[in-house]
């Protein structure tokens, strides 16, 4: 009988080495490296070759994009679907992924194009009972359960469908191969030639990914490199809230937040996602400022909650959840020099409510308000909107975007917005304050 020969892969990098090792020697990792049976080195490639194209060729119009029928998807696409895209799909277990995926091929088939459902980890029966649970048809939908690679890839043929749905991609397992599916190695061959396959036939590809415990994408860095646009699925449990992100889009841009509501039916698209964040804004309440923050190209407003409370210890804690625990230092900072707020004795908390990432300086005048109201226990005037930036000095500097900011405050019933000289001009009904210094803001609020 002749001897497997193994070697040890890295879990985290992919780097194989002969014998066993505490710590990669690539990555810096401890205890990643697992035993697994070597590949055989065959020399064969499934994906099609291609022939050398002249660069005036490849200058060609763009073509349409596809919608996929899900309006806060196609946002975070960059518009829809890109002819031999490859999208991933990452988030936590339970999170609404595969429910996502299905609701988007059902709507791609309505929209007049078939889609392929692989469905590597459930039965057909399975995802059955989720499409009648969803109330969903599948008439354009052909589902394949099936975890192996080569019926997959036989299944692309060009033109016959408008997508692909592999989920998931830790699933499946390539028969060169001879480790377990989930493996560094099944992973990282299974997504190149599935990635090479979709390309090459022009049909955009979805894979979903698990997460690790620390929420990365489980498998080598290599398969985040490999597609064209990696987003993340994240949940707000208190609000049934579900915001997908996109951490990297060769086809749009990566600041764009799709914001999706959980409920009996599935995810449902919420188009307005300002109204639902300041749904639940408490009136008259010490620390609460709203902030009219961009997310992309979409105007937001959010409400900025702050608490500032007597502290018994020698340092007082400064914790920060939606924005960034740096600028909250710093506003602390100029609050006490430039506003003679005394905040060293005292714990400052900064929440920005239904889990939004403020990551703009926008957000810095309606941080800064709402610790300056939590510390005097005086309510802010409900019907001010803020946004601007606070610098080292004290001063108050324009932020990019105003007029589309202006329109969403108008549009939510806000009166006054305050910010920074050289903001454009307010709708009808909104009066515009500017103030060149904070703490001239701040005693405007007053």
């Amino acid at each position: 009988m002749a001897k497997t020969h193994t070697v040890f892969v890295c879990q985290s990098c992919g780097v194989s080495q002969a014998k066993w090792l505490g710590r990669c020697p690539a990555c810096q990792a401890w205890d990643s490296l697992v035993e697994e049976p070597a590949a055989p080195k065959t020399g064969k490639s499934r994906a099609p070759a291609s022939d050398p194209l002249p660069l005036d060729h490849a200058l060609a119009q763009p073509e349409p994009r596809l919608p996929s029928g899900l309006a806060e998807l196609d946002r975070v696409l960059g518009g829809g679907l890109v002819p031999g895209m490859v999208v991933l799909v990452g988030g936590e277990p339970g999170i609404g992924k595969s429910t996502l995926m299905l609701q988007c091929a059902a709507s791609l088939g309505r929209g007049g194009g078939r889609v392929l459902l692989v469905s590597a980890e459930e039965s057909a029966r399975q995802v059955g009972l989720r499409a009648r649970r969803l109330g969903l048809s599948g008439q354009e939908v052909v589902l394949l359960a099936e975890t192996a690679l080569e019926p997959i890839l036989a299944a692309f043929k060009p033109g016959e469908y408008a997508a692909v749905v592999v989920d998931s991609i830790q699933a499946l397992r390539a028969e060169d191969l001879a480790s377990a599916p989930g493996s560094v190695g099944q992973v990282r061959q299974c997504a190149a030639e599935l990635a090479a396959v979709a390309k090459a036939s022009g049909i955009a590809l979805f894979l979903v990914g698990h997460v690790t415990k620390e929420g990365s994408l489980a498998g080598p860095r290599v398969l985040e490199h490999l597609v064209d646009t990696v987003l993340y699925f994240e949940s707000e449990p208190s609000m049934r809230l579900r915001l997908l992100r996109a951490v990297k889009n060769r086809f749009g841009a990566t600041d764009e937040v799709g914001v999706f509501e959980m409920g009996e039916a599935g995810l449902k698209p919420v188009p307005n996602p300002s109204a639902l964040f300041l749904a639940h804004r408490p009136g008259q309440a010490p620390g609460s400022a709203v902030c009219a923050a961009m997310s992309g190209t979409r105007p937001l407003l959010v409400e900025v909650q702050a608490l500032v409370s007597p502290s018994a210890l020698a340092m007082p804690r400064r914790q920060a959840l939606g924005v960034d625990p740096g600028r909250l230092h710093m506003l602390a900072a100029v609050l006490a020099i430039h506003s003679g707020l005394d905040l060293g004795g005292h714990d400052v908390f900064v929440n920005v409510a239904g889990g939004v990432r403020l990551a703009e300086p926008a957000a810095d005048l309606a941080v800064a308000a709402a610790m300056a109201s939590s510390l005097a226990g005086r309510p802010l005037p409900p019907e001010v909107v803020c946004f601007g930036e606070v610098g080292l000095a004290g001063e108050l500097r324009a932020v990019g975007r105003s007029a589309a900011r202006l329109s969403e405050a108008a549009r939510q019933g806000f009166t006054q917005a305050l910010t920074a000289p050289g903001a454009d001009k307010a709708p009808v009904g909104m009066e515009l304050m500017t103030a060149r210094r904070l703490d001239a803001a701040l005693e405007m609020l007053r």
